[in-house]
């Protein structure tokens, strides 16, 4: 069980950080490019805002589900750090618990509507699907299931998978 959940983390983890280089990469060269465009062509490429916006939508979700599989999320600490090892335990199970709870319910199943609501609405400048856009929730939601199906492991065994380690 340890292996595989080690080789999933760690393919996860490779694809999502992946993805996030390949989406903020593009966003750097979109900016550039409008800029260039707008201050020395005089002629602003007017794709360029709404592609990278959707670019940082996109981004967003590909980041929360990259820091969550990595425990790099924003948390408040103040109460974990002051409870015993055992109250740390049971808070730790709980608050992953819920995260998995809403990334099942709001991430994926209304992220899913979201995008089936929205695929016969066009974007006015490109013409493309905005459940296009959208699709990103259910696509990280699923990330952020596998993370903290993970993350509750070692929870409650108390092995902690390493992202390096050789299955």
């Amino acid at each position: 069980m340890l292996e595989t959940l080690t080789k999933i983390k760690k393919g996860m983890n490779f694809v999502l950080s992946r993805i996030a280089a390949v989406l903020l990469s593009a966003m750097t060269l979109l900016v550039l490019y409008q800029v260039f465009t707008r201050y020395v062509l005089n002629s602003p490429a007017a794709f360029t805002e709404e592609v990278v916006r959707y670019l940082l939508i996109w981004t967003g979700f590909i980041g929360a589900a990259y820091a969550f599989s990595t425990r790099q999320h924003m948390a408040l600490v103040i109460v974990r750090d002051k409870v015993s090892p055992n109250a740390k335990k049971g808070l730790m199970v709980f608050v992953d618990a819920l995260i998995l709870l809403f990334a099942i319910f709001v991430v994926i199943i209304g992220g899913t509507k979201l995008a089936l609501s929205a695929v016969h609405e066009y974007s006015a400048l490109l013409g493309i699907s905005r459940g296009l856009v959208y699709a990103m929730a259910p696509v990280s939601g699923v990330f952020i299931v596998l993370a903290q199906v993970i993350n509750l492991y070692e929870d409650v065994t108390g092995n902690v998978i390493e992202e390096g380690e050789e299955a």
